[in-house]
């Protein structure tokens, strides 16, 4: 196997590792584990100077 055979198989797996990637961050996201951060993290440009005072 050359160079560019070895090139063009690589090249055509890009399409499913970026599929792979993709889905492992919504998996991530969606993880009930994380959701009380992730809803802390989504509220933070809402928050006042006073509440982080508080947490």
């Amino acid at each position: 196997m050359d160079l560019q055979a070895l090139s063009e198989f690589f090249r055509s797996l890009w399409g499913l590792w970026l599929m792979i990637l993709f889905l492992g961050i919504v998996a991530y996201a969606f993880w009930p584990r994380n959701k009380d951060r992730l809803e802390r993290y989504g509220d933070m440009p809402l928050r006042d100077d006073d509440d982080e005072e508080r947490r």
